[in-house]
């Protein structure tokens, strides 16, 4: 029985220090309030991470309906949108009505590979139909300890926030 706990023991210690353990995946929470209007389209809705020189190395979600509309989205239409046809293709799904919304980000790029210790920042950007639009950003650090991420409502986004691992 000791040389069945004392083999876990090892196993366990040598699986943490390869860095292959697999932590927990950052959580963004957004919100899509609800706008009173006579004629409401659902928001076109970016979020992506941007290293310390402002370029974009993870783009996490993508909701939109037709594309003509992407342009509205002006921060990640100039970053990623125009020049990156494939990955908007990989990552677009449908707009999304009035509500709070949860994504999962693994820490990783666009190619799969886990960003490097530094400086970066968080966008959600949401823009409608005849409606207004709405750029919201933040810093944060990597790796980060439960660095927790809040934003307040403005426009058409809700709360954002973020517990970022």
């Amino acid at each position: 029985m000791k040389f069945v706990i004392t083999l876990l023991i090892v196993w366990f210690s040598a699986l943490l220090l390869s860095g292959n353990v697999i932590a927990a995946p950052s959580e963004i929470t957004l919100e899509l309030p609800q706008i009173e209007t006579s004629q409401y389209h659902r928001p076109y809705v970016a979020v992506w991470v941007e290293d310390a020189q402002q370029q974009p190395v993870k783009l996490i979600a993508l909701w939109v309906e037709k594309p003509d509309w992407l342009k509205d989205l002006r921060r990640f239409w100039r970053k990623i949108g125009r020049s990156n046809t494939a990955l908007v293709d990989a990552v677009s799904g449908a707009t999304q009505k009035p509500g709070h919304y949860t994504l999962h980000w693994d820490g990783k790029d666009d190619q799969g590979q886990m960003l490097a210790t530094g400086n970066y920042t968080l966008f959600v950007e949401a823009a409608r139909e005849q409606g207004g639009r709405s750029l919201a950003k933040h810093t944060f650090q990597l790796p980060a300890t439960h660095g927790v991420i809040e934003i307040e409502a403005e426009g058409e986004l809700g709360v954002i926030s973020a517990v970022m691992r």
